[in-house]
Order: C-alpha cells, then sequence, then structure tokens
C-alpha cells in the first residue's frame, strides 16, 4: 500500500506483514478485538449508512458485518511488526540464498513479462522481480487472512490507524464492485494487502494495471497483471531508469536531525557536509545530486548510506528504509 509501516502502509502494500511470525514473536497489544457485537457499534453503523449513502445496497453492508470476524491475533501482529528489528536481523530474512535463488528462476520463466513492463514503465526487471520475491516469495505466500476480517478489525478495534483501515474497508467495496471481486473469499495479509505484489485495496485501484490485455485487473492469480502493475507503481512514483539507490557514507556523528527527515532526496553535498556527512572513500557520486541519508544498524555496528531518488520511490511501496534497503539488494543480487 506503508507503508507507517507496512505494516507501516505506504500507499501499497503491507510486506513483511506475511513474514512477522518468522521474526518476532507478536506482542500482546493494549487493544482488544470484537468486545462488543459490529453491528451494536455506533461507528459501524455510521459507517454502513455513509456506504449506503454511496449506492452500496444497506442489506449487503449488513450482511458483511455479520459475516466479519474479529480477530486480536490481527491486533498483536501489527503491533510487532518485522519492521522494528535492526537491519542485521531484518536482512537475512528477504536477501538469502533461497530467495536469490527463487528470484532468478521467476525472473526466467517470467522473463517476456518483464522485458515487457521494463519497456513499457522503465523499471527494471531485478526490481519489479525484488519487490514481488519480498512481498510473497514469488506467490509461495500471499496470505491466508480474509481481508474483510483484517480491514474490519483493524477499522474498528484499532485507535491509532483506525481512519486509514476504515477508509480501506471502503475502497474494499468499490474494487469489488469494479472488478467483480467475492469479498468474503479475498484473503491477504493481516493488515488487507492482497495478490502477488501485495496491494492493499486503494493501491490496486489507483495502480494496477490490466497487462496481459484479459479485460480484468487481476492481481490474484495474473503474473502479467501483477508484475504490470508493481512496474506501474513505480512508474508512477517518479522511478528513474539505470539510475543508483543508494551509496555508502561516512559521518563524523550521528547526525539525527539528518535522518529524522525522512527520506526525500532534499540535500546537496554541501549541505551534507555541514552535518559531518560525506560519500565514503570510493564512492563516485553525482556533485550536483541531492540525497537523503539512510541509517541502519548492521552486523558492524551503525552504517549511513546517501539516497538517492530512487530510494525514496521504493519507500513509497513501504515506508520503512530496512524495506528498501532490503529490495535494493536483493536486486541487486538478482542482477549479478
Amino acid at each position: 500500500m506503508n507503508p507507517v509501516n507496512p505494516c507501516r502502509f505506504a500507499t501499497t502494500v503491507a510486506v513483511s506483514c506475511l513474514f512477522v511470525a518468522a521474526t518476532a514473536a507478536a506482542a500482546s497489544s493494549e487493544y482488544r478485538a470484537g468486545e462488543t457485537p459490529y453491528l451494536e457499534r455506533e461507528d459501524v453503523q455510521e459507517f454502513i449508512a455513509e456506504r449506503a449513502e454511496a449506492g452500496f445496497d444497506r442489506e449487503w453492508l449488513v450482511e458483511l458485518f455479520e459475516e466479519a470476524r474479529p480477530r486480536q491475533d490481527i491486533i498483536d501482529s501489527i503491533s510487532s511488526p518485522a519492521e522494528a528489528l535492526p537491519w542485521k536481523d531484518y536482512r537475512p530474512i528477504f536477501v538469502n540464498d533461497r530467495r536469490v535463488r527463487r528470484g532468478r528462476e521467476f525472473m526466467e520463466e517470467q522473463a517476456e513479462w518483464l522485458e515487457r513492463a521494463e519497456e513499457r514503465f522503465g523499471v527494471e526487471p531485478e526490481m519489479i522481480a525484488a519487490i514481488i520475491g519480498i512481498e510473497t516469495d514469488y506467490g509461495r505466500n500471499t496470505g491466508s487472512t480474509r481481508v474483510l476480517d483484517a480491514l474490519v478489525t483493524l477499522g474498528f478495534d484499532y485507535p491509532p490507524r483506525a481512519d486509514f483501515f476504515r477508509s480501506e474497508l471502503g475502497h474494499l467495496l468499490e474494487l469489488a464492485e469494479e472488478e467483480d471481486l467475492e469479498i468474503l473469499d479475498l484473503h491477504g495479509s493481516y493488515a488487507g494487502a492482497m495478490g502477488y505484489g501485495q496491494f492493499i485495496s486503494s493501491s490496486y485501484r489507483h495502480y494496477a494495471v490490466d497487462f496481459d490485455d484479459s479485460g480484468r485487473r487481476d492481481l490474484l492469480n495474473s503474473w502479467p497483471d501483477a508484475i504490470g502493475s508493481v512496474a506501474n507503481y513505480f512508474a508512477e512514483h517518479d522511478w528513474r531508469w539505470g539510475q543508483p539507490v543508494v551509496a555508502r557514507a561516512e559521518v563524523d556523528d550521528h547526525p539525527e536531525e539528518l535522518v529524522e527527515q525522512g527520506y526525500t532526496a532534499r540535500f546537496d553535498l554541501d549541505e551534507l557536509a555541514e552535518h559531518g556527512v560525506r560519500p565514503a572513500e570510493g564512492e563516485t557520486v553525482d556533485p550536483d545530486g541531492d540525497y537523503s541519508l539512510v541509517y541502519l544498524e548492521a552486523d558492524e555496528g551503525d552504517v549511513y548510506y546517501l539516497g538517492y531518488p530512487n530510494f525514496y520511490v521504493i519507500t513509497r511501496y513501504n515506508r520503512s528504509p530496512l524495506y528498501a534497503m532490503a529490495a535494493h539488494e536483493l536486486a541487486q543480487a538478482l542482477y549479478d
């Protein structure tokens, strides 16, 4: 979508939502799911009334909420996302020999569509493959949580992100109508992301493409549509084909004020130098470029990178710098 973590809900996806069980034990949240039946709640009745006024059948909406099941495990899981891990523990989950091997097999199997996506959208095949590899291990794990349960639970029982998830629930209703989807049959991550590329409902609606010209945008079953949609998402966020993602940096001291600025490439080299930040020895960078500062906790200690605009684009898929760096490194491994 997260990410906010994507479980930071970038605008699109909920990536490591699928892998949280493998990375950290879910915390017990202070928020409780389903203490009051949904249809007895005023906020649910208001939501139903709003959607009915927008043209949806009221009886159908009531039936959906009768079917929705509160899931405490979803709330507990979103309290301990994989992005809470340090880089040294996060990286091995997504950048490892098995995933590289599977990624290369995937690129061979889907070479035609990856090449078409590169030609049409200007996004390298290895980057598309890396995103799909991190999100679902090339389709092996697209999530088993019913999307309706995830969005209702988080939209009405998780106050920190309730507005976001209620909005996504509204998008899910629209999406089901537009793409002729049966809501009760949709499954995905515990944050409601779906398909091979793990798009949340709003991103599905805004960025998915019918890349195989089947007449439907099918991110659940069509590899061409998934590949084209990931590429389109990157293109819409101004991915620059053939341009770098990061360069190693050296710092005199931890420049918290730069790290906290986020990942928009906004600092030139002179501004970075004023804060004791410079390209690492041997790194060649554009002297007229703008950069962000990326900080990670690695095995060898704290490490820093200059983030190019392309790094920022990856964080639009998932706002975690850990995710963006893992996607970059996996793409590099697939290209090598």
